[in-house]
């Protein structure tokens, strides 16, 4: 049995679909409203909170690999709760910042629920994308209403990696041999700028576009209020503020792994379209 945390997310959908056109064995999903999460009839869904890792007992309950997702400031718990219900194997979706942001505070927890799955005598498989594609969804907004997105560092490229890439790689990590003890910097298969990515959203949508570049002091004063200071200023320094040579380098990881080509930002923005509309 394979669990997939975050099964409803940009991530975990596209994971399920790869574990089922694969043909692996039993997939489970989780899910906080299993009626309204949409699963593959042939994909158990499972209620529980990934937030509360005392309550997953009967999630975990089977199961042999697990896929876990960091962000929601539990993971160490979880990943305890995996090993008390004889887990297997954990793959891991941590932050290429790990590698190239050290120094920042989320990297450094990143950096240790990663020490805490090497230490728990589970198998581990560690995933590391960079800036993710659907990132930009958050431009949707200005997007529908106004045709413009106002963004600093618009001239700056970055690898930036389609979440059903992360996916694809995490298919392989759990059900193919020679994944285990890895870890994956995971990128998209060229760098691209803000600017481009405005272009493709709006050769995908049909519609012309507008970027406004804006300044890192303007886009700080948008930002903070919705994440705090701290927390502004670290996404503005992976957006272009504080660039180095590992957050630029493009890694062919996701063709080593999958046998195919990472996909390019125009490809996911195709696919979604409609969020633009």
């Amino acid at each position: 049995m394979i669990l997939v945390t975050g099964a409803t997310g940009n991530i975990g959908r596209a994971l399920l679909t790869e574990l089922r056109a694969s043909g692996a064995g039993p997939v489970r999903g989780l899910t906080r409203d299993a009626a309204r999460a949409g699963f593959p009839a042939d994909v158990e869904a499972v209620e529980a909170d990934i937030t509360r890792a005392d309550r997953l007992g009967a999630a975990l309950s089977g199961v042999c690999s697990l896929f876990l997702l960091q962000g929601f400031g539990s993971e160490a718990q979880t990943i305890e709760a995996a090993r008390q219900e004889g887990v297997e194997h954990v793959v891991l979706v941590s932050s290429i910042t790990v590698q190239t942001h050290p120094h920042l505070r989320a990297a450094g927890a990143n950096l240790a629920v990663e020490e805490s799955l090497k230490s728990s005598g589970m198998a581990w498989t560690v995933l590391r994308p960079t800036q993710f594609a659907s990132n930009t969804l958050m431009w949707a907004g200005s997007i529908r209403d106004q045709a413009v997105v106002r963004v600093p560092y618009a001239d700056i490229g970055l690898p930036t990696v389609h979440p059903s890439d992360i996916a694809a790689v995490a298919r392989a990590a759990l059900t193919e041999p020679g994944h285990r003890g890895q870890t994956y910097p995971l990128t998209g298969p060229r760098r691209v700028t803000p600017r481009q990515q405005v272009a493709d959203i709006a050769a995908a949508v049909g519609r012309e576009l507008s970027l406004v570049e804006i300044s890192r002091e303007q886009a700080h004063q948008e930002m903070s209020p919705h994440m705090g200071d701290e927390t502004a200023d670290a996404v503005l320094d992976l957006m272009g503020g504080d660039v180095n040579d590992a957050l630029l380098a493009v890694h062919d990881t996701v063709a080593r792994v999958t046998g195919r080509q990472a996909r390019p930002f125009s490809d996911w923005a195709g696919e979604n379209a409609a969020a633009f509309r």
